[in-house]
């Protein structure tokens, strides 16, 4: 009887474990598929094709989508892939995905787009916010562009509105924007005295989400700790999807 149970916990433990293993090894990639490595070596405007996991999704507008997402090595911004109002609702966070399009650059952001296929696979993988803030205002820093990331201590400092008053953000960059218009934050924060612009993105966190209303409560002097994505344009510019006071 016990030589019966220990055979039948045997064969439970290995379907198990090759239940567990089937797609979820967030570093294994198909024939033909690109580690993060050969992708960043890539030439821009060559095509390329990658297998990666949904971390958010930006927007969706006339049958194309875009994404962040990421593996273990590192992350990729995915613009404007064709896409079905279905397959984007299939879409959820840490959904695995194969995508074969051309590498661009705008503005310093490096992105897949021209997207010709992308396909639903198997698996699932959810980054976890890597600290950066030491590597702020440093050359490492690009290494992680599109990457989950969090900033830890950073002081909230003063922009100027168009009236010419001292506020924590602005609704759009010039401060022509407004809430009910749904328009991106800007604000600055500051550490070890350099200071960042840092956005919410209004189609990944719309006027409704507790970070978009976090930041229109923000005081200039409050001490914030901060996760989201670490997009680029013209420098470093991260969407933030969380703001909370510093611990």
């Amino acid at each position: 009887m016990k030589k019966f149970l220990a055979m039948a916990l045997s064969l439970a433990l290995a379907f198990t474990a090759a239940g567990c293993g089937k797609g979820d090894d967030p570093d294994k990639k198909s024939e033909g598929v690109m580690t993060y490595a050969e992708y960043d070596a890539a030439a821009l405007k060559s095509e390329v094709t990658i297998e990666a996991y949904v971390q958010a999704k930006q927007s969706w507008w006339d049958n194309k989508a875009t994404l962040y997402t990421q593996d273990k090595e590192g992350a990729y911004f995915i613009y404007n892939m064709p896409c079905s109002e279905d397959e984007y609702a299939k879409l959820t966070t840490g959904t695995k995905i194969k995508v074969t399009g051309f590498k661009e650059e705008w503005s310093g952001e490096v992105e897949i787009t021209d997207v010709s296929t992308f396909e639903i696979m198997d698996g699932n993988y959810i980054a976890k916010a890597v600290d950066v803030t030491s590597e702020l205002g440093t050359d490492d820093l690009i290494k992680r562009q599109n990457q989950f990331v969090s900033f830890k201590g950073m002081t909230v400092e003063a922009k100027t509105d168009p009236s010419g008053n001292e506020v924590a953000f602005l609704y759009n960059w010039d401060g022509s924007g407004t809430q009910e218009g749904n328009s991106d934050l800007y604000f600055d924060v500051s550490k070890d005295g350099k200071t960042y612009t840092f956005t919410v993105e209004s189609y990944l966190c719309d006027n409704t989400t507790d970070v978009y209303k976090t930041v229109e409560a923000l005081k200039v002097g409050d001490v914030i700790d901060m996760e989201g994505f670490l997009y680029w344009y013209n420098g470093v510019n991260p969407h933030i999807t969380s703001v909370t006071p510093a611990k």
